[in-house]
């Protein structure tokens, strides 16, 4: 069987704020009646990024490379391997995510129900830096939107 890879140079990846250099997403598609966002997110290779908590429901598939998910202490907690899927609820357990040896493309289906909060952003002593809404995705999704050549 050949092996595939996924090929990622015709996505537009937008940089996630100032977590992590390499961290990146693309929207894909923002559904406001239903309340789900579909992400892809670019983690860059063996780096983690910002410590957060997750507030809504994740399904994730892994698409490229290994997800890996770290506890506070930055030690490694869990890999999913490429081709991967997982349905993690909302948590109070803080971690982070990072890729493994190659930068790793993770698809997200964040589904917020009635909630606003969608990740909690922490400081390395547990205190709230910030949160991410489900209205900052419409706002970056708009922003997206509108940075698309005609």
């Amino acid at each position: 069987m050949t092996p595939y890879h996924f090929d990622a140079r015709a996505i537009r990846w937008n940089r996630f704020g100032d977590f992590v250099p390499g961290f990146h997403y693309t929207i894909l598609h923002l559904d406001g009646k239903n309340r789900i966002v579909d992400v892809l997110f670019k983690l860059p290779a063996n780096e983690q990024i910002v410590l957060h908590r997750h507030r809504a429901l994740n399904h994730t598939f892994v698409v490229q490379g290994e997800h890996r998910l770290y506890e506070t202490d930055g030690c490694l907690r869990e890999v999913r391997p490429s081709g991967s899927y997982t349905v993690s609820p909302a948590s109070e357990q803080p971690h982070r995510e990072g890729g493994g040896e190659q930068d790793t493309i993770v698809f997200f289906s964040i589904r917020p129900g009635n909630d606003e909060v969608l990740y909690e952003i922490l400081d390395d002593a547990l205190n709230p830096l910030g949160t991410i809404t489900f209205q900052t995705l419409v706002e970056l999704h708009q922003a997206q939107q509108a940075s698309v050549p005609d």
